[in-house]
């Protein structure tokens, strides 16, 4: 199934992006968008390049070859200063949170505010208040990363990513290592704060509860490439070899938790 323009004011847009290692091209050719509003998850194996291709839409690593545009700006050929503008308005949830270890959870949370805008310190301990309780971690604002479970730092740093009030957010496994009830739980309040806020959000996982839960739209990557993108019943639907394949298998693993 080939990617189309969804909206002609997409959020995110990548267009025939490569990336490649060494001899080992991770991503070849890569055409996505995503919406204003929506989210899309991408799917795959272990190294199928997910987490690679959110490294390169906040531009943490840049392209071989291709655009991406964020905004309707493209990014790959800007300055550092540039970048960070845009990155403003990107919240990135990374796989195990990259909560910083000196500091509480409301210094955490805090941290983007500081760097970022001017604000009182009542104004800014109040904002953080307000991000702590909404991701259910109000009590927990003057304990250490170390203090705190797994499924509690992906709450801080869900909250660290809302700081800025971003209109993109991306998230890579937001669910890794979690139990299934904290992950169900990190699921529902994911799809929750992206319908109160209307953002755009892109969710690199291979956890199909996560996808029932949040996505509007699927992109499934194999060998470097998008093989198919849809919707869940499109994927459950597919003749392709290694679809079905990927389907099958997380029927089973659903099947034996």
């Amino acid at each position: 199934m080939t990617t189309e323009n969804h909206n002609h004011e997409s959020a995110i847009r990548l267009r025939a992006v490569s990336k490649s290692f060494g001899e080992q091209t991770v991503l070849d050719r890569i055409n996505l968008d995503v919406a204003r509003g929506e989210t899309v998850t991408v799917l795959g194996r272990s190294g199928s390049g997910k987490s690679v291709m959110l490294k390169l839409i906040i531009g943490l690593q840049s392209p071989d070859r291709g655009k991406i545009e964020i905004g309707g700006e493209e990014i790959t050929a800007l300055s550092l200063g540039e970048l960070n503008r845009i990155r403003k308005n990107v919240g990135f949830l990374f796989q195990h949170s990259a909560l910083y270890d000196s500091l509480t959870v409301e210094e955490n949370v805090a941290f983007p505010l500081r760097r970022h805008r001017t604000m009182k310190d009542d104004e800014r301990h109040k904002c953080v208040r307000e991000l702590l309780a909404r991701v259910g971690m109000e009590e927990a604002a003057e304990k250490m990363p170390a203090d705190i479970s797994g499924g509690m730092k992906k709450r801080v740093g869900l909250a660290r990513a809302l700081a800025l009030e971003p209109e993109i957010m991306l998230l890579d496994e937001p669910t890794a290592g979690l139990d299934p009830i904290t992950a169900g739980e990190i699921n529902q309040l994911i799809r929750e704060l992206q319908k109160e806020r209307h953002m755009s959000s892109v969710v690199v996982t291979h956890d199909m509860r996560s996808v029932r839960t949040v996505a509007d739209r699927i992109a499934m990557l194999n060998e470097g490439g998008i093989v198919i993108e849809g919707t869940l019943e499109d994927l459950e639907q597919s003749d392709d070899p290694f679809v079905s394949k990927f389907m099958h298998e997380s029927r089973e693993e659903r099947t034996d938790v």
